[in-house]
């Protein structure tokens, strides 16, 4: 009986699917050459061609396309297989791996897996943080189960998965009592010259929180901008500055981080998402987060 190495068919497939050696290499945390080595050992075993240089990228031969196809199956089914056995009651306990992105708050984040905890079932997580094209790459090749993010995947993605909007909510504005009680005037206007810790450009959050001040006019002093939403409230914990945060969290944010409410607004609003590699969720436990979420959490 022959027998094939599906670590280099993985590898094949994952250049086929991302298009060029060097995004796959990044997707798979592997160097290049090396990459490139173990799919050369792939076509040797098969005694066929699969890939071949178009322009500065690569394209698939007929043999290639046949053996992608089978590729995806292959690896569909063992997601297909993942996701039955971290969900089957075996007296131990379903194993959930969840890529959170970076710019998801921390407590939002907890709020959303604590129902999986307060389950009949136990539950064991495995979680990372990251930014959001890692996570779904890793996604892609069967590292996650779900990846919590506050932006859907975009059409041009070339990664197949699927977004499953969890919910929205308005954001406040929160600062130490001493930075809250020496904004001058009633909010939103108290915001114009208050020193602000803002989110990262680029962040959704952050589009939603300028175009909110630019139609209001007002004018925040930016002291910071801070990638990391828990580190936001780090600073804003230190008197150094008003913070957004979303409102589902108004009680956590002013218990964990000793801050007060400053106002609040639903035209700005933050958004969140599971994103799975499934159209439908088939894991009863990511069904349970979508739906405390749904109807516990946000609107």
């Amino acid at each position: 009986m022959e027998w094939l190495n599906y670590h280099h068919l993985l590898y094949f497939y994952t250049v086929a699917r991302e298009g060029s050696v060097k995004r796959a290499s990044e997707v798979l945390r592997l160097a290049q050459p090396t990459l490139s080595g173990q799919i050369r050992k792939l076509e040797e075993a098969l005694g066929e061609r699969l890939l071949e240089r178009e322009g500065r990228g690569l394209k698939l031969t007929p043999n290639g396309h046949l053996v992608f196809e089978y590729a995806e199956t292959i690896f569909g089914t063992g997601q297909e297989m993942l996701s039955a056995l971290r969900s089957s009651p075996s007296g131990r306990p379903a194993r959930l791996v969840v890529g959170i992105a970076d710019v998801v708050p921390k407590l939002i984040a907890y709020r959303l897996l604590e129902t999986a905890l307060d389950g009949k079932e136990p539950v064991q997580f495995v979680i990372q943080e990251g930014k959001m094209d890692d996570l779904v790459a890793g996604l892609a090749v069967q590292r996650f189960d779900l990846v919590l993010t506050d932006a859907p995947l975009g059409p041009q993605s070339s990664v197949k998965a699927f977004n499953h909007p969890l919910g929205r909510c308005g954001v406040g504005f929160f600062a130490r009592a001493d930075v809250a009680e020496s904004l001058d005037g009633r909010f939103p206007a108290c915001l114009d010259g208050a020193p602000m810790l803002m989110p990262a450009m680029g962040t959704r959050l952050r589009r939603s929180l300028d175009r909110w001040f630019e139609r209001t006019n007002i004018h925040p002093r930016l002291v910071a901008e801070i990638e990391d939403a828990a580190l936001a409230k780090v600073f804003a914990s230190k008197g150094r500055g008003v913070f957004a945060g979303p409102m589902p969290i108004e009680r956590d944010i002013r218990a964990t981080y000793d801050v007060e409410l400053v106002g609040q607004t639903d035209v700005v609003t933050e958004k969140f998402y599971a994103i799975t590699a499934e159209r439908r969720i088939a894991n009863p436990i990511v069904t349970a987060i979508a739906e405390r979420a749904k109807t516990a959490i946000f609107e």
